[in-house]
């Protein structure tokens, strides 16, 4: 077959797709407004329910949840006879996916919830179902054309359900005005937790700091190097940055001058200065850039000034090194 072929197949299927999807601003209505309102007010946790493909996505939608900082977690209604309901418990509130509605696996979940007044949010296709007939709040989802040559495998019925728990979580956070800072506190590994970090978020402050008063010398400094162990010193005049000393420059000025020279005439003047709010990824950048192994940090006020500005931290590569980046 013709690659060709391949490509103009995989673009009819994900032009059907495109087109249904549309049909979820039929799923905008009060009983989502409802669903938003009780997962808002939820006192316990949110716990999601469904079959096969929908339980697939009924997990994804959990994880989601569970990493903007709503309690969630999982449960297969499956296993209901062997335990696993007893995990769910009355400040809860049950979320069910199923396209279908009328999955029998579904059975016990739902009498369980009924039986202790859980509620419950329903999210099937079928409005005389099982699901939305034991659900307190009725999510209709609409009918959709799948996209595969014979119309019945699950692609644009999964995608539309997936589609839904999605603006189910992102209306849940943005009311609870939800934050990259808030997300990197429930999702600190990984890419996106990495991407998020910013300067202050990973750099050495406080007695860790290797700083020094200009009116010092340079055998001074040298042992500040030594003990702080970052290869730099900070020259601090007045309680703001003066200028910067390296390992490097001490040996090599050392062999031209005494120890007991003072700091000034060393030093590098206007050393580069980062805004405490810049993106880590961005200062490894400029680490490479510059071949350094180190940045000093003002906060985002004092970085606005030209001058007398205080050294809030240094990042150091092996900060960076030690959150994963490369």
């Amino acid at each position: 077959m013709n690659k060709n072929n391949y490509i103009n197949l995989a673009k009819k299927a994900a032009n059907i797709q495109i087109q249904e999807l549309k049909k979820i601003n039929k799923v905008f209505n009060s009983s989502f407004v409802k669903a938003v309102d009780l997962i808002l007010n939820c006192r316990g946790k949110v716990v999601f329910g469904g079959i096969g493909k929908s339980g697939l996505i009924a997990r994804k939608i959990s994880a989601t949840f569970s990493s903007v900082g709503i309690p969630s977690f999982f449960c297969d209604p499956a296993q209901a006879l062997h335990g696993d309901m007893g995990q769910i418990e009355k400040n809860d509130i049950l979320i069910i996916f199923s396209y279908s509605g009328n999955t029998s696996e579904l059975t016990n979940m739902l009498k369980y919830a009924n039986r202790f007044r859980i509620k419950i949010i329903g999210v099937a296709s079928k409005p005389d179902s099982l699901l939305l007939k034991a659900s307190d709040i009725k999510i209709l989802l609409p009918k959709v054309k799948e996209s595969d040559v014979t119309g019945m495998v699950p692609t644009s019925s999964t995608s539309i359900t997936m589609l839904l728990g999605d603006c189910l979580a992102t209306t849940a956070i943005s009311k609870r005005k939800f934050s990259k800072e808030k997300f990197k506190l429930f999702h600190p590994g990984g890419n996106i937790g990495n991407s998020l970090l910013l300067a202050k978020d990973i750099m050495i402050t406080g007695k860790k700091l290797p700083v020094i008063n200009f009116k010092k010398n340079l055998g001074e400094a040298s042992k500040i190097i030594n003990k702080k162990k970052l290869g730099i010193v900070v020259v601090i005049k007045n309680n703001y940055i003066a200028g910067l000393i390296s390992d490097g420059d001490i040996r090599r000025g050392i062999k031209f001058i005494s120890k007991k020279t003072n700091l000034q005439k060393l030093m590098t003047k206007n050393p580069l200065i980062i805004s405490e709010n810049m993106p880590a990824t961005k200062a490894l950048g400029i680490m490479n850039e510059r071949k350094i192994t180190s940045l000093l940090v003002a906060s985002d006020k004092d970085f606005k000034k030209k001058n007398k500005i205080k050294l809030k931290g240094i990042i150091h590569i092996h900060s960076l090194l030690k959150y994963g980046f490369k």
